[in-house]
């Protein structure tokens, strides 16, 4: 048996974009107008401060009194990126956790949430690093390392991404993506996009994200989908219960799971028991 997502389907696709900085109102309109969903990781000791990666043209963070203005959407999730953008692996183990937890507090006090998800500053990460996530509640948090494949994570802590945004396998890797289709014997795709909405501005290449959302919206075959909702999917997935012969199944969470058993795709409805 392996894993579907909701109403069984084999693909997902979903995106991941850092620091808060004025550029994601322009791309969170995009999101909104394809259909598509992402997550945005924010750091709540720099609003309204001016972003110095951004060479010599103004990138200026958002605001306090605009955030849930721009990211209070169904489309957005709104994960973790510490409150100053630090190195987590230069400071102290008591400064990490202050970095964490103080900006998990922070963005839960704004957007009246639990935050579980995080992005890591610059992608550094150790292993005390890994531990002080998991203390402070954080289930995944993405890395700046892309794997130009579609697999599922093993571990949400070290999340990979497919591709950076400005990839030149970007739309090779989104015409696979749309083109194969797993076997009943494989794990669905999941087609991970990351990047900083600033350098579609530096850059000028606007048109690289919009072609892209463009021609991945509004597929009847892919599940769109912020970061946290694949991971408590997939969450409950692994969280079902199996008779001694796999053939009587439970689903104890509150969300639906989708299986594929043979050549047949189930569904495990919340609170649920099958006999498949």
């Amino acid at each position: 048996m392996r894993i579907r997502f909701p109403n069984g389907k084999k693909k997902v696709i979903t995106f991941s974009y850092d620091d808060g900085v004025e550029q994601d109102i322009r791309l969170i309109n995009l999101f909104k107008e394809y259909g598509i969903k992402g997550t945005f990781n924010l750091n709540s000791g720099l609003f309204n401060t001016i972003h110095s990666v951004f060479g010599n043209k103004e990138c200026k963070r958002l605001s306090h009194e605009k955030l849930k203005q721009i990211y209070k959407h169904p489309n957005i999730e709104i994960g973790i990126h510490t409150v100053s953008h630090c190195s987590l692996p230069s400071v102290s183990n008591s400064n990490k956790i202050l970095e964490v937890i103080n900006d998990r507090n922070n963005l839960e006090q704004i957007f009246e949430m639990p935050l579980k998800g995080m992005a890591y500053p610059y992608g550094h990460y150790n292993d005390d690093t890994i531990k002080v996530l998991q203390d402070c509640g954080i289930v995944y948090s993405r890395t700046v390392q892309s794997h130009h494949s579609f697999i599922l994570p093993t571990d949400w802590l070290k999340l990979g991404a497919t591709c950076h945004h400005n990839d030149d396998m970007l739309m090779p890797l989104a015409h696979k993506f749309l083109d194969e289709n797993p076997t009943d014997k494989e794990d669905p795709f999941m087609f991970y996009i990351w990047g900083h909405s600033y350098e579609f501005d530096r850059n000028n290449n606007w048109e690289v994200i919009e072609q892209l959302l463009k021609y991945t919206s509004y597929k009847e075959d892919v599940w769109y989908a912020t970061n946290i909702e694949i991971y408590n999917y997939i969450d409950a997935y692994k969280n079902l219960i199996y008779s001694s012969n796999d053939r009587i199944i439970h689903n104890p969470s509150a969300i639906s799971v989708w299986i594929c058993s043979g050549d047949k795709t189930i569904e495990l409805p919340s609170g649920s028991t099958v006999n498949i």
